[in-house]
């Protein structure tokens, strides 16, 4: 939003609570720091009828041009919370103060709502704090109400700047009890003054953002308060996973019950089918193909789902929706499943961490049957009451049934059990199931031309994403788009003479690209010798770790992999080689390589082979991967000799 949108308050003293944070040292920071928080302030108040009142307050210092976003404040509301009062300063390095009023800012639907949404209460109110500028020091107020489902209350005191002070208070009314977790921090004691508890930190170092970093909530220090009432009730906060499981069970209660129209259609899409797998199949593709993903998040509705009726008629809905509704249909041919509430970000929720709303996906584990066969589905675990179960999205329309896409692989999840709930890891699937097998047949002319095929098979994620994108382009023509990207990062001049794309709606099936090309001046000359670089095209190398601040968290993969390469290149007729590339052999826990440039009578060979095998690699292994990355640069740059041959 522009900030042309907000209009300029009139002068007006900023209070002294603002005043005194403004005249307080500023944390330690470095000269690309754009601003720091000088003050952060945050009171929970909750009322004997279980009303919550929340004070927000924030003071930065302005150090950089681009630290004017933080004179941006927002609050996010809905049906269940009211903003009550939204007021912004500034004081200037010289003048007077400014003041921004609540009736100055303006109210909207938020962009970044994952997927969309066909309806929702969810809201945001914005307002500009006038002269957010370097040397400035801008503050803001906002006081809000809310009737939570669950009392559960979140403090997060780090940011993505550097925090010279940070205090929450809870005041709480008489009977009232509260557990604090801390996590991705040692616990912090608060100072207790009758029913109010107070936790102060200060000289907090920023989380700033690498490539490939955990998500921030899972490096973040965060304060998670479950609240409970003296009367109990359903309403408490969750003192145990087991609690969040029973919540979400009465939440769900009733609501995958088939109606006959259901029944017809289960009987309809496994009519043709021998076994029950193949019936689990025929209806997970009927989900992903033909039920939309479509947001309707009102309320409580953002957590409980509609009936499988609904859903089924509509024939759109949101994950949990889609949950619902392929439970119930298991259901009719004899297989039970369970929710999985999980988040799509693998790192947000740990095994360590205590229970909380952080989830915000739905999927199902489904129930084996004792002594299935059946070799394709492998995203399944054992456990010690359910037996075999198989985790599934019915969300995700481009991955195979009985897969799992990268970020739901080795990640943690509530499973809503007939006992209630459990945080289960999800399976890591075989570095096999995901890659491109990549081989290419070429010829070499003696001017440094070359031509040829080239075969792609993608599977699991390698072939997710390129459908997902494929899918929804217009024109035939477009589809070749990756291929040409591709092509581009690896050839200064190409021409693809032939390309086709096949699989691309069956998910069962690994997608594949077979195209024909030209590429120019692709082998250089050296006097009478021509040099010809054996790793056609694909990048494996990376360059996230060659910077000059050292490396503050984890290096995350997508998920398990392995690619293979095999290119083989026909010599020119006169020449012969005279020099190759050496083997390349590095293994290291978390990651490997391989590649070898041989000859084979006037065929040069060149293969291959990197496989991703963990999916994190800690502080402590970072050089390694670094070393990695280095040789992997150094073997795709790698040149082969060619000579006049006798010569």
């Amino acid at each position: 939003m522009s900030y042309a949108a907000f209009a300029t308050s009139a002068s007006a003293d900023a209070p002294a609570w603002m005043h005194a944070a403004a005249m307080a040292a500023l944390p330690a920071h470095d000269e690309k720091t754009d601003a720091v928080l000088v003050y952060a302030e945050d009171v929970t108040t909750v009322q004997p009828n279980g009303k919550i009142k929340n004070l927000r307050r924030r003071v930065f210092k302005i150090l950089r041009p681009d630290g004017r976003w933080y004179g941006l404040v927002h609050a996010y509301f809905d049906s269940e919370t009211k903003i009550t009062g939204m007021r912004g300063w500034c004081i200037p390095s010289s003048g007077k103060d400014y003041e921004i009023k609540d009736k100055e800012a303006i109210e909207a639907s938020p962009t970044d709502i994952e997927n969309g949404a066909l309806a929702t209460d969810f809201r945001i109110k914005y307002m500009r704090i006038p002269a957010s500028d370097p040397g400035n020091v801008v503050g803001y107020e906002v006081e809000q109400e809310d009737r939570p489902y669950v009392f559960e209350v979140n403090w997060d005191p780090q940011e993505n700047i550097p925090v010279r002070e940070a205090r929450y208070t809870l005041q709480l009314p008489p009977g009232w009890e509260y557990r604090a977790v801390w996590v991705n921090h040692a616990e912090v004691a608060p100072t207790i003054s009758g029913s109010q508890h107070q936790w102060v930190m200060t000289d907090l170092p920023a989380v700033k953002f690498e490539p490939d970093m955990p998500p921030w909530r899972g490096v973040a220090a965060r304060m998670v308060v479950a609240l409970f009432p003296p009367s109990g009730g359903a309403q408490k906060g969750f003192e145990t996973w087991r609690d969040m499981g029973l919540w979400y069970a009465d939440l769900t209660r009733g609501r995958r019950d088939a109606s006959a129209e259901i029944k017809q259609k289960v009987a309809q899409l496994t009519s043709a089918s021998q076994t029950q797998e193949e019936k689990m199949h025929a209806l997970a593709n009927f989900m992903q193909r033909d039920i939309r993903y479509v947001g309707i998040w009102l309320g409580i509705g953002g957590w409980q789902p509609h009936s499988a009726t609904d859903v089924f008629s509509h024939s759109f809905g949101d994950c949990k929706d889609k949950a619902t509704l392929l439970s119930s249909m298991l259901h009719e041919i004899g297989v039970e499943s369970y929710y999985v509430l999980i988040n799509t970000e693998r790192g947000v929720v740990t095994r360590d961490m205590p229970p909380q709303k952080h989830f915000n996906h739905a999927i199902l584990a489904i129930q084996l049957r004792k002594g299935t066969t059946d070799s394709s589905l492998v995203a399944t675990r054992e456990h010690p009451t359910l037996g075999s179960i198989l985790f599934f999205d019915p969300t995700d329309q481009t991955t195979p049934f009985g897969q799992l896409r990268g970020a739901m692989q080795a990640n943690f999840g509530l499973l809503v059990g007939p006992e209630g709930g459990e945080l289960v890891e999800l399976p890591q699937l075989p570095t096999a199931m995901n890659g491109i097998r990549r081989a290419g047949r070429f010829s070499l002319s003696p001017n440094g031309t070359l031509s040829g095929d080239v075969n792609e098979i993608r599977m699991g994620d390698r072939a997710r994403q390129q459908r997902r994108a494929l899918l929804d382009v217009a024109r035939e023509a477009d589809r070749i788009k990756p291929i040409e990207t591709l092509l581009a990062g690896s050839l200064s001049s190409f021409q693809i003479t032939k390309a086709s794309v096949t699989n691309l709606k069956q998910n069962d099936l690994a997608l594949k690209f077979d195209y024909s090309l030209v590429a120019d001046s692709y082998a250089k000359t050296a006097g009478n010798l021509l040099l010809v670089r054996p790793r056609f095209i694909g990048k494996k190398s990376s360059d996230l770790l060659e910077t000059k601040e050292p490396r503050k968290y984890s290096v995350e993969f997508d998920g398990p992999s392995r690619d293979v390469d095999t290119f083989e290149i026909t010599l020119p007729a006169g020449y012969e080689v005279d020099d190759l590339p050496p083997p390349v052999n590095v293994d290291y826990s978390f990651a490997s390589y391989h590649s070898k440039t041989e000859v084979n009578g006037n065929t040069l060979k060149y293969t291959r082979t990197f496989e991703v095998k963990e999916l994190s690699v800690p502080l402590n292994k970072v050089e390694e991967l670094k070393k990695l990355y280095r040789v992997i640069a150094g073997d795709e740059r790698n040149t082969a000799v060619l000579k006049p041959a006798g010569r």
